[in-house]
């Protein structure tokens, strides 16, 4: 389980993150790392998207684990 939540970047711990992970699984890409809770660089493609941490480096639409 991430530290942080992938959407909102907030602790994960905190708060209820239910739409948030609603939204993940469906139709938005990361945009805060899960390890750190930096905002991360996004790159949306027909094809998925990429998502870059300046501390924790790539991760894609392909990865096993994103949030």
């Amino acid at each position: 389980m991430s530290t942080f939540c992938a959407r909102c970047g907030l602790p994960a711990a905190e708060g209820d993150h239910e739409r948030c992970a609603a939204l993940l699984a469906s139709i938005d890409p990361p945009r805060f790392c899960g390890d750190c809770g930096r905002r991360m660089v996004v790159q949306v493609t027909p094809a998925g998207w990429v998502a870059n941490c300046s501390r924790h480096g790539e991760r894609t639409s392909t990865s096993p684990s994103v949030g």
